[in-house]
């Protein structure tokens, strides 16, 4: 049928008639209070989402403690409370192992082989399978490279000077590892770590990149800093978003959010590295004395800390899983990595038996 000017006139008329979509109103949280720099990876999220989603999305970002304690953004998020919460999936641990290594390794992934991972080699569908459990879609932002180490009141130089001490320390593999190395895990929040040094109720302490630990004031109440950060050898950051809110978007809305999350995560990591670096300098300039573990120390702990994956992730077929895909990952990638070093992304490391994890696993 042929229309007739006439017909297609009002056609436009009715169409423009009809009330527009309404827009769409999120609240989102995070897991960091104002005073440390990780927050600034959230704002950055929000701040371009916003921008990509005008007029058909609106979130509204509250700093860490301002809705809801941290340790209960997940809840919050998965009972729709807030529609998103950013976070470091290692904090939900305890819900299910497989978050540990959705977060960090201990001495496996940088910063790199993370991004590489969930942008080509499986690793985003892999956070959206754990996180869909809880009811939960997940989109990473944010990658920061090996944390400090740790920030202490007395000098490390070996591994035999961690005998006895008590070091607060995140993580479930962290955990294990360091008291095969003779010290003892103690876990407490990001806020609560400077009056603890302060008052002596912890020996030391490691919490995040150096930039974010300026910001956390730990020169303030150490004296001492051993590095590398072999404990957390790269970190993901990222949001939670209620399935349900997810759902009620347009495809459209939706593709904008992973374009924002994409586009934070390749900011996070030239942000952080170029803050680390303006850090490092200023912890020097402070006093801290700076230490570096030998390559033999550094090698010990590496088999050590392959030994705390493969038990980890026997121990949780959603952890081996997780893990499994990122060995895969290192394995395939490893032939060009090598064949173009020293020019190309890091090292490949002389990592866990893939064979165990693949049969814990159960492929």
């Amino acid at each position: 049928m042929k229309l007739s000017s006439g017909m297609i006139a009002a056609a436009v008329a009715l169409v423009s008639a009809l009330p527009a979509a309404a827009e769409e109103s999120w609240t989102m949280t995070t897991v960091w209070p104002s005073s440390l720099e990780l927050i600034e990876m959230d704002r950055k999220f929000v701040e371009t989402a916003n921008v990509l989603t005008k007029g058909e999305l609106t979130i509204e970002f509250f700093d860490g403690g301002s809705l809801v304690p941290a340790g209960e953004v997940f809840g919050a998020v998965q009972s729709g409370t807030v529609q998103a919460g950013a976070d470091w999936p290692g904090y939900w641990a305890g819900r299910d192992a497989a978050f540990s290594p959705l977060a960090t390794h201990p001495s496996l992934f940088n910063a790199v082989d993370y991004v590489n991972w969930i942008q080509e080699w499986g690793g985003a569908e892999i956070y959206n399978e754990v996180y869909g459990r809880f009811g939960m879609v997940y989109l990473p932002y944010g990658v920061t490279n090996n944390e400090s180490g740790f920030r202490t009141k007395k000098k490390i130089e070996t591994t035999e000077d961690l005998q006895g001490m008590r070091l607060r320390l995140s993580g479930l593999e962290q955990g294990r590892l360091l008291e095969k190395l003779g010290g003892n895990q103690v876990s407490m929040a990001g806020g609560e770590i400077y009056q603890a040094l302060e008052r002596g109720v912890i020996d030391g302490a490691e919490f995040s990149t150096p930039n974010v630990d300026w910001s956390g004031g730990f020169q303030q109440v150490t004296t001492n800093w051993a590095t590398p950060g072999w404990h957390q050898s790269a970190s993901v950051f990222g949001v939670m978003i209620n399935k349900a809110a997810w759902d009620a978007l347009s495809p459209e809305t939706q593709a904008k959010l992973k374009i924002a999350a994409n586009a934070t995560m390749l900011w996070s990591l030239a942000f952080t590295e170029y803050r680390a670096n303006e850090a490092y300098q200023k912890f020097k300039d402070a006093g801290i004395e700076i230490t570096r573990y030998d390559d033999e120390t550094l090698a010990n702990i590496q088999n050590m800390a392959n030994e705390v994956i493969v038990e980890v992730a026997c121990e949780n077929p959603t952890s081996a899983k997780v893990y499994l895909s990122q060995l895969e990952y290192l394995d395939d990638y490893k032939n060009w990595r090598e064949a173009s070093a020293p020019f190309n992304l890091g090292r490949t490391p002389s990592g866990p038996d893939i064979e165990k994890i693949r049969e814990c696993a159960g492929n």
